[in-house]
């Protein structure tokens, strides 16, 4: 009978006491991804009971912290080609030093090799009024080109800046594909006035992009052109191309394009 019973048995599963987290962030024209566990305080201090002072640690617990690029990045002033790379640290009460390095699987600090830096950084470490019981690392201050990768634990947050070419990212894709037979005129012509390039040929491609007889409606590309007008300081091509996007918006009951239009329209 017993065993019987025992072939029944089923696991019992409980919560993890450093729950895994994966986050993933798309950054300029590709991603980042990190994924490390999340220990608590639960009563412990920082620096003494966890990530003791001056010694390495993983940066969080169970498995190594890993973080993944896409593209290639820059931390701290080094090229950090795309691919996956380990998180350490060294934690302080003023300062931490952030490490990436190639080696994947170092989970203490005896596994740790110097040898396998890509690179290290002086972090500051910055207090903060609430306490955060939870360790915790999120992606901040995302733009285009940068993001930072924050560390926060206790009263205690570190950043790791990260920044990435975008612009050469993108401008070797519309050189790439303009080399081809089917060329993006409308997606290079709003990246060159999003972006403050040269506006007279952000607006010949934009010409060329309403030559199509499909985007013959297309009043997104209309109020696209009357803003690249209206940044060249001509307002009699702003109004009329934001006039014609009112006209095509309101045919196809858009109302967000026919207010931004009559917007841009007040503001010449």
């Amino acid at each position: 009978m017993a065993s019987i019973l025992c072939s029944q048995a089923q696991p019992i599963v409980t919560p993890q006491p450093s729950p895994t987290q994966t986050v993933k962030q798309n950054f300029s024209v590709g991603s980042m991804e990190l994924s490390y566990s999340r220990p608590g305080l639960k009563g412990r201090k920082l620096g003494t009971d966890l990530a003791p002072y001056g010694k390495v640690w993983r940066t969080g617990a169970n498995a190594a912290t890993t973080i993944q690029f896409t593209d290639d990045v820059t931390i701290g002033g080094t090229n950090i080609k795309a691919g996956k790379y380990g998180l350490l640290s060294i934690p302080d009460a003023k300062e931490w030093i952030l490490i990436i390095t190639k080696d994947l699987t170092v989970n203490q600090p005896a596994l740790y090799k110097q040898e396998n830096d890509v690179v290290r950084v002086k972090a500051p470490v910055m207090k903060l009024a609430d306490k955060v019981e939870t360790f915790t690392i999120q992606f901040a201050n995302i733009t285009n080109s940068t993001s930072d990768l924050q560390l926060m634990w206790e009263n205690s947050a570190v950043t790791l800046p990260i920044v990435t070419n975008t612009d050469e990212k993108v401008m070797k894709q519309i050189n790439d594909i303009f080399n081809k037979d089917s060329k993006p005129y409308f997606a290079a012509a709003q990246y060159y006035y999003e972006n403050n390039k040269e506006l007279p040929k952000a607006k010949e491609w934009v010409d060329k992009a309403l030559t199509d007889p499909a985007n013959a409606k297309a009043f997104y590309m209309y109020l696209l052109k009357a803003r690249i007008h209206q940044k060249m300081g001509d307002k009699a091509g702003a109004k009329t191309n934001a006039e014609k996007t009112i006209t095509l918006a309101t045919e196809a009951q858009n109302d967000d394009y026919v207010k931004m239009a009559q917007d841009l329209i007040k503001g010449l």
